[in-house]
């Protein structure tokens, strides 16, 4: 089953959280209304999460950001993944987004390929380079 989490599935966003970061889920992480995320789980257990961002544009126009995008390895290969982004991508529709970007090692080529099976393709403007600043020091 995949749950589109909002403030009243703070338990399960936490034991998704938990999973696959080791944190706990902070309901601080819920507040803005660009977050959006998903959780595929089978009764108790957790299978797999999707989450991201909504992100306005100056004109009006939105986009979405996939930033994490996890599925258990015992349950890979069983279509969770795909189930996952799906749901994203059709909330981010629904929300008024037109595109989507996602980033991933160049050298990881079976998330290269699932993102390439799902309509991914490399940006119109040209190869992309992602840089990290830290914050807190």
């Amino acid at each position: 089953m995949i749950t589109h989490i909002s403030r009243d599935d703070l338990p399960l966003l936490d034991r998704a959280a938990h999973r696959f970061r080791g944190v706990l889920a902070d309901a601080a992480f819920l507040e803005p209304r660009s977050v959006m995320t998903f959780v595929a789980s089978e009764g108790d257990e957790i299978l797999g999460w999707c989450w991201g961002y909504r992100l306005v544009r100056p004109d009006g126009s939105a986009m979405l950001y996939v930033h994490g995008l996890d599925v258990a390895e015992a349950h890979r290969r069983r279509g969770i993944g795909r189930n996952l982004l799906a749901a994203f991508m059709a909330a981010g529709r629904e929300a008024g987004a037109s595109t989507m970007f996602v980033f991933t090692d160049e050298a990881n080529a079976v998330a290269r390929s699932f993102y390439e099976s799902m309509g991914g393709g490399p940006p119109a403007q040209g190869p992309s380079v992602n840089y990290w600043f830290r914050l807190d020091s």
